[in-house]
């Protein structure tokens, strides 16, 4: 299951995300950092490349949430 909800100021390096929204939804990857506008992140994604997208596009994966102990 995919949790939706939009990133939040807690989102930290090598937290895995999902893309939520956007033409690549669904698509999984690591969060690296902000941009120098951080309403952008760079994210690895599952190929090694690193692209940037929206924060409003990122959310937080479900696996990694119940990895840590997160209700999902």
């Amino acid at each position: 299951m995919i949790d939706t909800e939009p990133v939040s100021s807690t989102f930290r390096e090598g937290d895995e995300i999902v893309l939520a929204r956007g033409s690549y939804q669904g698509t999984p990857g690591v969060f690296l950092h902000l941009r120098q506008d951080p309403k952008w992140a760079d994210i690895t994604e599952r190929d090694g490349g690193v692209r940037p997208h929206p924060v409003e596009w990122l959310a937080h994966s479900s696996t990694n949430s119940a990895s840590k102990g997160i209700p999902v």
